[in-house]
């Protein structure tokens, strides 16, 4: 999955949601059930999110939604063995990107 947002400090939660394509409520049941993701909070509670937390959900997002792992198998995975969750995750997104990049010159073609 490919995500796009533009490069910022933080990010409100409707911008996360909007480019997951998912509820804000779900945004905020993952910050509760994965302790990875920590959003600061402003003077008025809103909650602002870091390119880290970006990541973060990608993971997650990977995991739950792609691969299909429960949420608490989501959890064990990213406890059990994080280095490598993150890392096979990086490349499997890098891979995706040069597949689009591809995609798009054979169109050009």
């Amino acid at each position: 999955m490919h995500i796009n947002l533009p490069e910022k400090r933080y990010y409100k939660i409707g911008e996360v949601a909007k480019a997951f394509n998912v509820n804000t409520s779900l945004i905020r049941f993952w910050e509760k059930e994965f302790a990875i993701i920590k959003p600061k909070k402003n003077a008025k509670g809103n909650r602002l999110f870091t390119a880290e937390d970006i990541a973060n959900f990608k993971l997650i997002f990977n995991l739950v939604k792609e691969r299909g792992f429960t949420l608490e198998g989501a959890k064990q995975k990213l406890k059990k063995n994080p280095d490598s969750t993150i890392y096979n995750h990086e490349i499997i997104s890098k891979l995706e990107g040069v597949k689009a990049e591809l995609i798009k010159i054979k169109n050009q073609l």
